[in-house]
């Protein structure tokens, strides 16, 4: 039966183990968003510990989707060098290598892109502070193609593995969500025309990298606020990012983020990636609260998820799967030593 330290393939790549380590913003790129050796070292930290998959953090696809004014960013060829050199170190330790793409759309602010928010439509984010400017579908074809550009450079540069970030209140889901997208046209309304946007991307993105690599999706699997995206939802929207060819899905929260109020406890969005899972025949990723080892293993273990994101612990303990290794390996050996027979 597979555990967390079990090995994992999909498609021609292999994890050593089933620890991932999930999009966490350092804020230490450059201001045009490319890769600084604080960069590569908080990653390499965490390879050189036997983490399993390292996803790098949320990186723009175009300037005026920026959250951060220090974030990572693949609008521009000059980037991939640099991205280049971060994918090679990472996988030099064994580790598999992906990178998550992003728009931050309307949760951003004019100080931190450069210009007026954009959004599916003129509606504040429930987490914002700024009035978006709607999208015109002119732009948002614009987008789609600026999502593939970013993805080809992703593959150019080596990663193993290039995510959509469709999850936390940024602009692929805000164009999913009731609560942000108000549109008339065909990208607003039912469910499967504010999916729109999405699937395009996603359809481009994988035009653009061809079959071969992996292609992930961030799910933002509820909006966790009324009136918002539940998780009826998103299965069926699961069902259609798979058929327009994502490879894994990672489960988090939508509008209310990564830890939505009133979630607690370890592995808050497992009951959630469990549905999902059964759902799809492509492999599943979750993270939310997960600390111990022993917890992250028996979810693998009761086939839950397919991958284990652990977030938080990482940060503060770089050598995170190792102590975890360690754990998981002392456990496996008590339960092969017997018992002691009772003399008569």
């Amino acid at each position: 039966m597979a555990g967390l330290l079990s090995e994992f393939r999909l498609k021609d790549v292999t994890f050593k183990n089933r620890i991932a380590m999930p999009p966490m913003a350092t804020n230490e790129a450059t201001e045009d968003g490319e890769v600084t050796d604080q960069i590569i070292k908080h990653y390499v930290a965490r390879a050189e510990a036997q983490v399993g998959l390292i996803m790098v953090e949320h990186t723009w696809v175009t300037r005026a989707g920026r959250m951060n004014v220090r974030q990572l960013g693949l609008a521009q060829g000059a980037a991939v060098p640099g991205f280049a050199r971060l994918a090679e170190e990472i996988k030099a330790q064994g580790t598999v290598a992906g990178i998550q793409l992003t728009h931050a759309g309307s949760a951003t602010t004019r100080d931190a892109c450069g210009c007026q928010p954009v959004g599916p439509s003129a509606v504040m984010h429930p987490r914002g502070s700024e009035e978006p400017r709607e999208l015109s579908f002119a732009e948002i074809k614009i987008l789609v193609e600026a999502f593939a550009r970013a993805a080809g450079r992703a593959r150019e540069a080596g990663f193993d593995i290039i995510e959509l970030h469709g999850a936390h209140g940024y602009l692929l889901g805000q164009f999913l969500s009731p609560l942000t997208n108000q549109r008339a046209d065909e990208y607003g309304g039912s469910l499967e025309n504010r999916a729109r946007f999405a699937l395009e991307v996603v359809r481009e993105v994988r035009n653009r990298i061809g079959p071969e690599p992996i292609l992930a999706y961030r799910l933002g699997v509820e909006d966790f606020m009324p009136g918002g995206l539940t998780i009826d939802d998103t299965i069926q929207v699961a069902r259609w990012l798979v058929k327009a060819g994502v490879d894994l899905l990672d489960i988090s929260g939508g509008l209310a983020g990564s830890q939505p109020p009133g979630l607690e406890g370890q592995g808050y969005f497992l009951p959630y990636a469990e549905r999902i899972r059964s759902e799809v025949r492509v492999p599943v990723l979750c993270a939310g609260g997960i600390t111990d080892p022993l917890f992250a293993d028996e979810a693998v273990r009761q086939g839950r998820v397919d991958l284990v994101g652990i977030g938080r612990a990482l940060l503060e303990n770089p050598d995170w799967a190792l102590d975890a290794i360690r754990t998981l390996t002392d456990r496996a050996l008590e339960e092969e030593v017997p018992e002691p027979e009772e003399e008569s």
